[in-house]
């Protein structure tokens, strides 16, 4: 009778796509989880003509770090897997280490990625994982986008992101590993009760008695993962009805805003919020919801360098002046992360915010029907202190302005990815 550990390996092919890519890249740390990941990948790759490439990032935060990732070197040459050590040197000592930490591994192994020409990473994130991010968020108080935790795919501006492993419990991962006979690297820091994650770890293993274990927790990600998927199609439904994006800004229907239900409202809100000013991480609900009622009661508003302003029966969000205005690009060059300029070849020219001292030189631009205040932060091309072009305020003269190609269609841009 076959155990769970010999079905480990089809279990986890059957959860990445049909075909793989040609190159994959595993991140590897040298615990159980990553480890028992690459030895499945190897297989993988061996049966369907994958070249696999393994990475570890070196946090350079623990003296151990460099010999453990010295030990994950020995272990793919062994193996016959490409390996490379990524180091970070960007902690600076302050702030919340463990959340540093982790956006500098994904921007490591992202670039990496880009540069070995690796079209996705799969990562160790298992079901214990998911059930302790459960745990920690509930503490939050997080809504349903927060307790669905973490999907199996991910886009990384530009590299898919693989979790295979998220269906799979770490006491399952290890049993692989010693039926293989495989030794891994324990990670002091994973009995360190000052991080919430390793807090979370040690709670999990007293709520079994109530049915609450990484399993049940992981399901209940999972349901709500589908929940907030729906939602996500809702919001961009609505998206589609009450909102319409114009001179790199959104405009806003605030009657049909005030009709649709709270959750979406916010759901608007925080797609809108990111839109304008780039991703990253949501602001605070507290945050968010207060620009809903300023929104509903036609009262001006700012959060993350957006700005809320009411025209009638609308609501505007563009970005604030003050978060543009010592923003300088060339022509086909990005200006603000969003915008590129393509027009005549003209010497000397760059791309400034309008501005207060720009929007004058443009006499026709209330014709456009855009409030003052959104213009004034909109992109122009400047010779010195002269106005050649303000496209968005209705001025081109053989000018235009374009989108950053990386961001998704409007509408599309509140879908998970």
């Amino acid at each position: 009778m076959s155990s769970p550990a010999d079905t480990l390996p089809e279990r986890v092919r059957a959860l990445l796509p049909e075909t793989l890519p040609s190159r994959l890249g595993v991140a590897v740390s040298g615990g159980s989880d990553s480890l028992a990941l690459l030895h499945l990948l190897v297989r993988i790759a061996r049966d369907e003509d994958v070249r696999l490439f393994a990475a570890t990032v070196d946090h350079g935060l623990r003296p151990d770090a460099a010999a453990e990732a010295a030990s994950v070197s020995e272990t793919c040459a062994h193996l016959g897997v490409s390996h490379v050590t990524l180091k970070w040197t960007g902690w600076d000592r302050s702030g919340n280490l463990q959340d540093q930490a982790r956006q500098a591994r994904y921007g490591l192994l992202r670039d990496w990625a880009v540069l070995q020409d690796i079209p996705a990473v799969a990562l160790g994130h298992t079901a214990d994982d998911q059930a302790e991010t459960v745990l920690m968020r509930l503490g939050r108080a997080a809504g349903v986008r927060g307790l669905s935790a973490m999907s199996f795919a991910r886009d990384l501006d530009g590299v898919t992101v693989w979790r295979p492993l998220l269906g799979e419990t770490r006491t399952a991962l290890r049993d692989y590993l010693q039926a293989e006979g495989v030794r891994w690297i324990e990670d002091p820091s994973n009995q360190d009760l000052r991080f919430d994650r390793i807090k979370a770890r040690e709670a999990l293993g007293h709520l079994s008695g109530l049915g609450i274990t990484a399993e049940t927790l992981s399901r209940v990600a999972a349901n709500l993962g589908r929940a907030n998927r729906a939602l996500e199609h809702f919001a961009q439904e609505s998206a589609r009805r009450v909102a319409k994006e114009t001179a790199c800004a959104v405009r806003v229907d605030r009657a049909g805003f005030g009709a649709l239900p709270e959750e979406i409202q916010r759901r608007l809100v925080v797609g809108i919020l990111q839109r304008i000013t780039g991703p990253g991480y949501p602001p605070r609900q507290s945050k968010v919801e207060q620009v809903v009622q300023a929104v509903i009661a036609g009262r001006s508003s700012t959060l993350s360098g957006c700005q809320i302003l009411t025209d009638g029966n609308s609501s505007w969000f563009c970005r604030e002046l003050t978060a543009v205005s010592t923003c300088e690009a060339r022509p086909a060059e990005l200006w603000d992360e969003r915008w590129i300029a393509t027009g005549p070849d003209t010497p000397g020219v760059q791309i400034r915010t309008l501005g207060e001292t720009g929007l004058p030189q443009v006499p026709d631009w209330r014709a456009t029907g855009v409030p003052r205040m959104v213009l004034m932060v909109t992109p122009a091309v400047w010779l010195g202190d002269q106005i050649v072009s303000a496209p968005f305020a209705g001025f081109l003269n053989g000018w235009s302005f374009e989108m950053n190609p990386k961001f998704p269609e409007f509408s599309a841009s509140f879908l998970s990815h």
